[in-house]
C-alpha cells in the first residue's frame, strides 16, 4: 500500500448533484429526467471543483499538455461556486463529444432540453462553447459570489 502523508488533501473534482446548490440539484435532475425521457443518456462528467482542481484544469493547454478546456481559472469558474455542471451524451455506451453533424444535433437537443429546465447553456456562449457545461446563477455574477452573496434556495 502507498503511504499517503497526513496533509495531503485530494483535488475535488466531483460528479455527484448532491455537491450542487440544492435549486441546481433540481433543475439538473429534472434535465436528467427529460433527456433520458427522450432515450438520451447523459454521464455527468463534473459538478463541483475546488480551487485546486480547478487551477490544474486551467492549466491544460498553457502551462501542462492537453488541450484547452476552460477559459475560467480558480474563483472564476461557476463549478467553484456550485453552480454548473458538466455532462456528455453516450451513445452505444461510448461519449458523444463531436459537435456537428449527427453528434452536434444530438447536443443541440441536449442543450434546448436544459434551456427548458431554466438552465444556461455554455454551447450557446459566441466565445468559447462549452457544449458539455450547464449552469445557473439566478441572475448572480462572480462578484456577487466572491462577495459572499449566494443563491436564494
Amino acid at each position: 500500500m502507498l503511504a499517503v502523508p497526513y496533509e495531503y488533501e485530494a483535488m475535488i473534482n466531483s460528479r455527484s448533484l448532491s455537491e450542487l446548490h440544492p435549486r441546481l440539484q433540481q433543475m439538473a435532475s429534472i434535465f436528467l429526467g427529460k433527456c433520458q425521457e427522450e432515450g438520451i443518456d447523459l454521464l455527468v462528467t463534473s459538478t463541483y471543483r475546488d480551487h485546486e482542481s480547478q487551477a490544474a484544469l486551467y492549466a491544460q493547454g498553457r502551462t501542462k499538455p492537453g488541450k484547452r478546456v476552460t477559459n475560467a481559472g480558480p474563483g472564476k469558474s461557476w463549478h467553484n461556486w456550485r453552480c454548473a455542471f458538466d455532462v456528455v451524451p453516450m451513445r452505444l455506451g461510448k461519449p458523444v463529444w463531436g459537435t456537428t453533424g449527427l453528434d452536434g444535433k444530438l447536443w443541440d437537443r441536449v442543450g434546448q432540453i436544459g434551456e427548458s429546465c431554466g438552465l444556461e447553456w455554455a454551447g450557446r456562449w459566441k466565445s468559447f462553447p462549452e457544449f458539455a457545461h450547464f449552469q445557473f446563477t439566478g441572475g448572480l455574477t462572480l462578484a456577487d459570489f466572491q462577495a459572499g452573496r449566494t443563491l436564494d434556495v
